[in-house]
């Protein structure tokens, strides 16, 4: 089959982005084509439609936006100014379609939470109007986060967040999203976990990945901690900070990896501020990153694959995930982690036998105490390390995503 997916952007290291790449990888072993439409693409990928409209980023989308969840009482012009915009956008995507043959659209995320209303809208109506195929692969419900709470396009929600057509089927990345996606909708979706293709192990790293702790003037004493991911309030990097503070080691040396930007606020300078107030040894490192390597500003450029092998100890905090994609990398990597036991950790990751130090808010002294030990005790990260391999390749490997993808093409072919 000739498969589409559709996004805002499938571009760069966020979450969405890296599980669409993996995702091609196994429907290509499948014997499926897949095809890009996006607002924003990198340099290299599927054979792809770009569509500027559809990044949630453009200046249209984010004036809808805005206006949608700014208050209760939009007025009727905002409406029709949502409808408008989502013709256009199927226009695009009926030009897709018939450009590369699609048979089946995957919607990532783009059904789900309402970045991009009008994309939104459109993806609907082409499985409604149009009888294309659609399957709903759903990573953050808008249902889920307190800033979508306020509006007054709920009937707009209700048609498109996600739809609920007979020419529509779903995945949901956590049991919490399957579950509440049919307590509050009524829609049935199979839940496909993150993934990671732990069937084969990762390479060491190269010499062009050990230039890396030069590139950043790190020894090779110096201990990283790394925090994989983009800087946004709900991975609560401060807990990070404060982690570092606590256990005052000069030897530690905390990495932020991801940018900055996908939200307003200036969350961080405000992070940059708290880790000079700590006086840890810190570098934001987004520069340094990238979806390939390279040169940007005058230095090298660094695959978070590269960087992985390096860290002695991770970091992830977050206080909400759809799921826990970076995790997953870090027991790719075997990298031992102190993590926030958020609500999709605790069902359906801790559940599965993962060992982690773990915390609820708290960085309590037994936390640090824990964490000074997986720091110094080469065994004790080698037990958790391939315990988490081993579990992480029974429930979050390509297999199980293979097994899913084949039932989720299968319920086409059902009733609804």
């Amino acid at each position: 089959m000739n498969i589409g997916f559709v996004s805002t952007r499938l571009a760069g290291v966020d979450g969405v982005s890296l599980e669409v790449a993996k995702l091609v990888t196994i429907l290509r072993e499948m014997g499926h084509a897949s095809f890009y439409c996006a607002g924003e693409l990198d340099p290299v990928t599927p054979p792809a439609r770009l569509v500027p409209e559809m990044h949630f980023t453009h200046p249209e989308a984010k004036r809808l936006h805005d206006e949608a969840f700014s208050t209760a009482h939009p007025p009727a012009r905002l409406f029709r100014e949502i409808y408008a915009s989502a013709d256009y956008l199927r226009g695009e995507l009926e030009a897709f379609v018939e450009q590369y043959g699609i048979e089946v659209i995957v919607s990532q995320n783009a059904n789900a939470i309402p970045m991009n209303l009008a994309l939104g809208v459109a993806i609907a109506d082409l499985a409604r109007r149009n009888r294309v195929k659609v399957l709903c692969h759903s990573h953050d419900y808008y249902f889920e986060r307190t800033r979508f709470i306020n509006n007054g396009i709920q009937s707009i929600l209700d048609e498109a967040f996600p739809p609920k057509l007979e020419t529509v089927r779903h995945l949901s990345i956590s049991t919490v999203m399957q579950q509440r996606l049919y307590a509050w909708r009524g829609i049935p979706s199979l839940y496909m976990p993150n993934i990671f293709d732990y069937e084969n192990s990762p390479p060491p790293p190269d010499d062009y990945a050990l230039t890396f702790r030069a590139e950043l003037s790190l020894s090779a004493d110096d201990l990283i901690v790394l925090q994989p991911t983009r800087v946004i309030r709900r991975k609560v990097i401060e807990k990070a900070v404060e982690l570092m503070r606590k256990l005052d080691d000069p030897r530690l040396v905390l990495l932020i990896t991801g940018y900055e930007g996908d939200e307003a606020g200036g969350y961080g300078e405000w992070l940059k501020e708290e880790a000079d107030r700590a006086g840890i040894r810190y570098q934001f490192i987004a520069d340094y990153i990238g979806a390939e390597r390279g040169e940007r500003n005058g230095h090298r450029v660094y695959t978070l694959w590269d960087i992985y092998p390096q860290a002695h100890i991770a970091t992830y905090p977050s206080d909400y995930e759809g799921f826990g994609n970076a995790m997953l990398e870090m027991m790719y990597f075997r990298k031992p982690f102190i993590i926030h036991t958020y609500p999709v950790y605790v069902a359906d990751i801790k559940s599965r036998g993962i060992k982690a130090v773990e915390y609820h808010y708290d960085l309590t002294p037994d936390v640090i105490a824990q964490t000074r030990r997986l720091i110094d005790d080469a065994a004790l990260r080698d037990d958790w390390t391939e315990t988490n391999y081993r579990v992480a390749t029974e429930c979050f490997s390509y297999t199980v995503a293979r097994r899913v993808l084949e039932e989720a093409l299968r319920r086409f072919d059902e009733p609804f």
